[in-house]
């Protein structure tokens, strides 16, 4: 029996090769209609024999292609027509009508497109912006939906007739590939020098070789924002890098030509192999080998290295058979977005590098490099964003309006959520100058567009100071929606719990630098008991003065010294230790006087304040050039086979328990009297930490028969201490949950917000 069926296909389907697939699979069947891109998705219309169509469907669901994302199929059954043919129809847009339509992010050049790279006989061979339907840029030259040529940066190239022809043939790896060009006609590569000047008669790949060999600094435009590259063996230009850039030790990426280049100066275990040669090609935190040969200033003071392959054909020509390595770091200066466009780049980082690899193919949506670490196995993430983003996180459940949810102040990112869906943004920066907020706006302005939505909610920090809460006051107030305000370690468990599609009760460990609290403190050392719907404190680290405010966040010596002066007082100063010996000793005198004076000093139950006080002790690192930075040079003394740890207290205040910490530090002040290595005491400070976190998760089991324990915040991040306190709750019988899909920084806290606000 002869049917006509209408077919509209939900998911990651645009971009991705989608209809190509299903006219070149009808051609199995005698079927005929139409496929075409819609805002709700790929529609079909088809009709043939019943049983053929069953075969039909099936097959769809069962080959769809590697890009695709099937999330939901709608069929309705239509009187028939008598199609005689079935084509590709042009894209209609419903903005009445519109579904959710999913975007691929961009994804690495595959391995054909490679091949025919560096073919000489192919007629693509060294164009740097080869790429077909599975693969290429996506999300960063997206302006609209549905996904066409017309809708992107690519519509700039007209196609020539070799092109359109790929393009219209079915049999083609082209056919209906958006971003489709060659040398004829697509974007091109231009080198320009310091001064602006577009040096000529040369081959723009080849004199950037030639000049970074020579020890030369490139800005270098790739997919979603502008490098900044030298040789990552030269020690001299690595250091001049470092210091025109004003990044004092912060690591610097890295990019090698294969996995055998990365194997000669880093440890690769098989998770991390993965990473690296998956389509997203993130940034991968990998531990450094000794007696390696780049340049100890990539990462000083670090136990890795943080290092991608290529992922665009540029990045292939630059590499292949000439660098070990290139640093390739974003194109910015501190605490801006990355650079995007040429002019900007021209103006912006002259005082930096020495030449300009430019390309005339516009970036509309600035992407930096995602990254990540594996911890316990799988991927954590440090900052989620090119070959991730705009990938939803789908919940089992649907939220009950549309939220704009504004993040924080550190590793801002926005999410914005439709039904079951919760989409995070790219890493924005942080929240700090008008840079990066109006980076923050565009970034919320396009992604609202992209996948139509229109927020009845918008969701933010408690913190009055943050802007990105000023903002969502602002703009609540001129759009007449709702503003809801989340306490943040609140918000940090909710994102752990949304990713893992948790709706029951869990006991929420939420270690990070600091997050406004209720009672008006610092909070970060937090033990809650929460579901997406309410929380409440269960348990927090001791209250202790944090002197000077923000000023002890990037001085962590003063951290260090209100712990001594809030066990010790007085003879705090007289400590034999060499880290007082070390101080000046009138600064002492004054930080104790604004302790007891009260004078910019609010207290804070911070883990990540107490990792910064430990450090400084150890001589590790008293001041900071970047976020985490004492922590995580801690983290890389600890070494294996120590079970020791220090002692520590806990008991109750009303309904909140307290954990004391006062006897962590005797007992670290009495190792270091007898020499005992830094090493050593770190390791037993980790150990102490899980030990600590173990303990108390247990006694709130105890009162609340609770057994799940979601884990977040920054801290979560340390390698060694995660891996160890999921290993110590898993034998406690406790089922552990971390962040996989963003990052359990700050970076997740939107994703948080975003659930918390749209489930009320």
């Amino acid at each position: 029996m002869k049917i006509r069926e209408n077919i509209i296909i939900k998911g990651i389907v645009q971009g991705v090769g989608f209809r190509p697939f299903i006219h070149k699979l009808i051609k199995n069947y005698n079927l005929s209609g139409w496929v075409l891109n819609s805002s709700q998705g790929v529609e079909i219309e088809v009709e043939g024999e019943e049983e053929e169509l069953n075969n039909f469907m099936d097959n769809i669901k069962q080959k769809f292609p590697p890009l695709a994302r099937i999330e939901e199929i709608e069929v309705k059954k239509l009187p028939l027509v008598g199609y005689q043919e079935f084509f590709i129809k042009s894209s209609k847009t419903e903005e009445e009508n519109s579904s959710i339509l999913l975007v691929s992010p961009d994804i690495s050049i595959c391995p054909d497109c490679l091949q025919e790279l560096f073919d000489p006989q192919n007629r693509r061979f060294r164009y740097p912006f080869i790429n077909c339907t599975n693969c290429g840029p996506r999300f960063t030259i997206i302006q609209d939906l549905p996904y066409d040529r017309g809708k992107t940066t690519m519509k700039a190239f007209k196609m020539c007739p070799q092109c359109q022809a790929e393009y219209t043939n079915l049999e083609d790896r082209r056919y209906h590939a958006q971003p489709n060009a060659c040398a004829r006609c697509g974007p091109q590569v231009f080198i320009y020098n310091k001064n602006g000047e577009e040096i000529k008669k040369v081959d723009p790949l080849e004199e950037a070789v030639k000049l970074l060999k020579e020890g030369k600094i490139g800005a270098i435009k790739g997919l979603g924002g502008f490098h900044l590259a030298v040789d990552a063996t030269n020690n001299q230009a690595v250091l001049k890098l470092r210091n025109l850039k004003r990044r004092e030790v912060k690591p610097f990426a890295l990019m090698s030509a294969s996995l055998e280049d990365i194997e000669q100066y880093a440890k690769v275990q098989r998770e991390e192999k993965e990473l690296l040669e998956g389509r997203a090609r993130p940034i991968v935190l990998l531990k450094k080998k000794n007696n390696n040969l780049l340049s100890p200033w990539v990462a000083p003071y670090n136990d890795c290295w943080g290092v991608m392959l290529p992922y665009t054909p540029l990045h292939y020509l630059l590499l292949k058979d000439n660098f070990l390595a290139l640093v390739m770091t974003s194109g910015n200066f501190s605490e801006e977005p990355i650079i995007t466009d040429n002019q900007e780049a021209l103006e912006k980082l002259a005082e930096v590098a020495d030449f300009f690899l430019l390309h005339n193919r516009e970036i509309f949506n600035r992407c930096d490099d995602s990254v990540i670490k594996v911890i316990n196995h799988r991927q954590v993430f440090f900052r989620r964003s090119r070959g991730y983003v705009p990938d939803s996180v789908i919940l089992d459940f649907k939220l009950k309006k549309e939220v704009l949810a504004v993040g924080g102040e550190l590793n801002n990112t926005i999410c914005l959520s439709k039904e079951k869906y919760l989409f995070p943004s790219q890493y924005l920066g942080d929240l700090k100058n008008v840079e990066t907020l109006n980076f923050f706006k565009e970034a919320i302005e396009r992604l609202e567009k992209i996948f139509r939505i229109n927020p009845q909610i918008i969701a933010c920090d408690l913190h009055p100071d943050y802007l990105s809460t000023q903002y969502a006051e602002e703009i609540g107030s001129k759009r007449g929606i709702k503003v809801v305000k989340v306490q943040h370690h609140y918000a940090h468990i909710a994102s752990c719990l949304a990713e893992n599609n948790l709706k029951e009760k869990v006991i929420g460990v939420a270690y990070d630098g600091t997050g406004y609290g209720t009672d008006g403190n610092s909070w970060g050392g937090e033990f809650l008991c929460c579901d997406l719907k309410e929380y409440s404190r269960q348990g927090h680290l001791k209250y202790f003065p944090l002197p000077g405010g923000d000023k002890a966040v990037s001085e962590p010596w003063r951290m260090a010294y209100s712990y001594l002066y809030s066990i010790y007082g007085k003879e705090a100063r007289e400590l034999k230790i060499d880290f007082i010996r070390r101080q000046n000793y009138n600064k002492l005198l004054i930080l104790e006087k604004m302790i007891d004076q009260k004078v910019n000093s609010p207290l804070t139950s911070s883990c990540g304040r107490l990792f910064d006080a430990v450090s400084a002790l150890l001589g590790v690192r008293e001041e900071v050039s970047y976020e985490g930075e004492a922590a995580i040079e801690m983290e890389a003394l600890c070494v294996s086979g120590i079970e020791e740890s220090y002692r520590w207290d806990i008991d109750k205040e009303g309904k909140e328990f307290i954990l004391h910490p006062e006897n962590i530090f005797k007992e670290i002040i009495s190792d270091l009297r007898k020499g005992v290595s830094k090493e050593i005491i770190a390791t037993k400070f980790h150990n102490t930490v899980a030990d600590f976190t173990v303990d108390l998760c247990i006694r709130i089991r105890e009162e609340t028969n609770l057994n799940r324990v979601a884990l977040s915040g920054g801290v979560f991040q340390n390698r060694y201490l995660t891996e160890r306190i999921i290993f110590f709750l898993e034998e406690e019988g406790f089922q552990v949950y971390i962040q996989r899909k963003v990052p359990p920084n700050d970076g997740g806290i939107s994703l948080g917000q975003a659930v918390i606000a749209g489930s009320k």
